[in-house]
Order: structure tokens, then sequence, then C-alpha cells
């Protein structure tokens, strides 16, 4: 199928009706978002194939999305799904190590991977003449990958500093590192997608080996392609490149475990060698991503609260009050239990208490208090803005695609999820925050420097 996207006009209007402040209700109800006209099919051996035709550019999006993350690391082996994002870079029965750059780059393209909970995609851009080498390079590194113990030891050693680097080395890396680990009980998103050191070195080749044969499979993946291609060429390449690869017969493990209600509220204190100011981080759970009402309610909300300058959050905390630096808050829904997750960064002076008492009372102001519909209408605009801007790339439109496929419950959503963002009012907000916020139990980490935890402890003893 032709895509026939053109949304610049349109985001045109956006761009001006976001920087106006207009506070007219109709205008994003009357937006009309052209559909993404993709088409979807399934090889025999339960390879997933999505693809969008789209002249506009010489180029061509290639994403392999495999439904693996780090909730399907095994038991004290956190961060493997991280650890074989990068193994997939090494060498494989016809490529040498690191030749992906060699396809991408040195044509003008460019290539990357990232894990997340649920999934590990890889995914490059290269001119459109270049679709059949990496269709042939995905199905190569796919099938014929080398999992032996020099890849294993080196890419082992490279997470590791990567830990070093994204976690010991940032002053709040501990922070935002533990909100996964505290803010659940039982699902294994309980484990960091990065890992640690410890299980990291407990980890053998005999594990790789079986991670590999478990979970990178045809139908354990979805193949994305996006951009100037001929529908009928495609067709033909994807059959001749991944329609041999055996489907095996050990069906692919799923997660069985839930996340059980929280009963009470929990807190838990992490300390820093290198933070120089105290934070706070509380969470929430949330539904998962196929519960599209609420998920994207609670985006809105979470918009609401810290999206720019004017935000609330912003405006009460680092405005006013001035008891934090920075504030934030994300409404990250998955495949399994989500989280609504506000943090602070403290300004001098200040201690989590303070903030955590100005955090409430916007939860529960927001939760409970009119909101008007030029706020509603300035939130929803924005997200409304970056979500077109996204889709004016065939790289764009593919990770769109992936999202929906694989996280939100089908392909269809990324020509609905915008329509439902456009029709959330502050009675969705509102009943949204009031079941999964006001009316639920929260986590709270506060994080703390080592001298601030002595200080503390003294004044205790003290006492």
């Amino acid at each position: 199928m032709t895509m026939r996207l053109r949304p610049a006009t349109l985001l045109a209007t956006l761009v001006l009706f976001a920087a106006t402040g207009s506070s007219s209700p109709a205008v994003a109800a009357e937006l009309r978002i052209p559909p993404i006209q993709y088409h979807q099919r399934t090889l025999p051996n339960g390879l997933q194939v999505i693809s969008v035709e789209d002249h506009t550019s010489p180029t061509v999006a290639v994403q392999m999305w495999y439904h693996v993350g780090s909730k399907d690391d095994p038991k004290g082996r956190s961060g493997f799904a991280h650890l074989f994002e990068h193994l997939m870079f090494k060498s494989t029965k016809h490529m040498h190590a690191e030749q992906m750059d060699r396809l991408t780059e040195d044509v003008g393209g460019a290539n990357n991977a990232s894990t997340g909970d649920d999934v590990t995609n890889y995914f490059e851009v290269v001119p459109s003449n270049y679709l059949k080498t990496l269709l042939w390079a995905e199905a190569e590194r796919l099938s014929n990958l080398n999992v032996d113990q020099k890849n294993f030891q080196s890419e082992r050693a490279v997470v590791e500093e990567e830990y070093r680097t994204r976690v010991l080395a940032q002053p709040y890396g501990k922070l935002f590192n533990a909100i996964d680990p505290y803010s659940y009980t039982r699902y294994p998103y309980k484990r960091p997608t990065i890992g640690s050191i410890k299980d990291l070195q407990a980890a053998s080749l005999r594990n790789v080996i079986n991670f590999h044969k478990t979970f990178y499979r045809p139908d354990n993946a979805t193949l994305i392609v996006v951009g100037d291609f001929d529908p009928r060429q495609l067709a033909l390449w994807v059959n001749r490149y991944f329609g041999w690869i055996p489907k095996p017969a050990m069906p692919v493990p799923q997660i069985t475990a839930s996340e059980p209600p929280r009963r009470k509220n929990r807190r838990y204190t992490v300390t820093s060698a290198i933070a120089p100011l105290p934070a706070l981080v509380m969470t929430w759970l949330i539904p998962p991503a196929t519960d599209s009402a609420d998920s994207i309610a609670l985006q809105v909300a979470a918009a609401l609260l810290s999206r720019g300058d004017s935000s609330r959050l912003y405006q009460s905390l680092v405005y006013r009050h001035q008891v934090a630096q920075q504030v934030g808050a994300d409404a990250d829904s998955r495949i399994g239990p989500g989280l609504f997750t506000v943090y602070a960064i403290l300004a001098s002076g200040h201690k989590p208490a303070e903030a955590e008492k100005l955090l409430n009372e916007e939860i529960i102001w927001l939760a409970t208090q009119p909101i008007s519909s030029a706020e509603l209408d300035k939130v929803k605009t924005q997200l409304l803005t970056a979500a077109l801007k996204q889709r004016q790339t065939a790289q764009g439109i593919a990770f769109a695609l992936g999202q929906a496929a694989l996280i939100e419950g089908g392909a269809q959503h990324v020509n609905t999820d915008l329509a439902l963002l456009q029709k959330v009012s502050a009675a969705d907000v509102h009943r949204a925050m009031q079941k999964y916020l006001t009316g639920a139990h929260s986590v709270t980490i506060d994080y703390l420097p080592d001298a601030a935890k002595s200080a503390s402890a003294a004044k205790g003893e003290a006492k």
C-alpha cells in the first residue's frame, strides 16, 4: 500500500495553536489526522511483517523488534536482554563484528538498538537501494549469530562499563535505577534493564546460548519496513531471507507472574556519595498499555503536571516555593502493570519532606479541582504535535508502529490513539487520577547524599 501521510500543514496549525495558547475547545476536536496505511502479514514460521510504502524520501527504515526485554531476564541474571542487544552487533557466520556499521554508516545511513522492559529493537535507516542488503543482514544475525566466549566476554565488559557510566557515575543514576526494583514486588519489571555488575559477572556462555535459542526466533519477532520500496519486491526479499528460518518446536516462555495490589504506602531510602542535593521519587501502579483510555488519560495528567515551565509542578516547586531545581512526571504504560512517577531534585537547603508535601498537593488538586479548557488544550496539543513530528520520517513511523503492535496490543492503535488523545476531557483526567493515584498506595524513595544520612542519624541518636 502507498503511504499518504502528509501532516505538514496540520502540524503547522498545531504549532501555531500551541504558541498562541488559544483556549478554543474546538481546535483539537476538529483535527482530522490521515491514517497510516500499513500492510501486515505473518510468515509460516511466525515472523510478523509490517510495512508502509512512502516515496517522500529515497530512504527506507528497517526495524527488527524482538518480543523480549528485561522482564524476561533469567533469575539472578538481570541485564541479560541488554547484554544480548550488544552481542547482536558482533560477528555472524557471514558478517564480521560491527559490520552493521559498515552496511549503514558507509552509505550515509545509521543504525542503533535499544532494550526496554518488554522489547528489544534494532533499527536502521539507509538509502532505499540498500534495502535488500539490510534485510539480508537482519536475517543473518537472527539465524547465524556467533555466540562464543570471545564475544560474550568483550560485550559483558562493555555493559559493565555502561552500568558504571550511567548509574554509578551519574549523581542521580542510582535513584532512577532504583525506581523499578522498589516499585514492584513480584512482577519481573523489578529487575532493572541495565542489570547489575554482580549478575553480569555470574552469567555464563551457556546462559547466553540458552537465551538466544529461547527468544531470538522468527515467531518472537516483528519486522517493520517503512519508506521507499516496491511492495512486491519487498515481499519476495522477506520470503527469501527470512522465510527459511525454522520455527522452534519449543513454545516461547510467557510471563505468568502478577503484581499484587499495594496494601499500604511504602518508603525506602537510597544514598549517594556523589549526589550534591537530595531528591524524592513517588510511584503508583497503573494499568497495562492495552487499557488505552486510562493510559492516554494518565499521559495527559503527567503532561499537565510536568510538561514545560508552565506546568503545575514547575510552577509550584521550582518557581513559587523554590524547594526544587528540577521536577518531572511520567505515565509509563507497559505490556504488564505500568508506573506513574513523579520526582523532584531539591534546591539547596531543602528536604525531601518539603517536596513530598507539595507533590501530593498538586496531585490531589489535579485529581479533584476544575481543569481549564485552555490548560487541557495546551498539553493535548503539545502531545499531539510531538506525535506528528515523530511521523515526519520513515524511522518515526516505524517506531510508532512498533509501539502500537508490540506494547499496545496491535498495529491498529497507531491510527486510533491520537483520536483518543484529542477526546480526553477533564473528567477523564479526574477519573484516572482518582482511580490510580489518590485512591491507591504509593512507593516513595528518599534519595540522600551520604552526609545528609549521617547527619540525620546523629540527630536521631541525640534525641
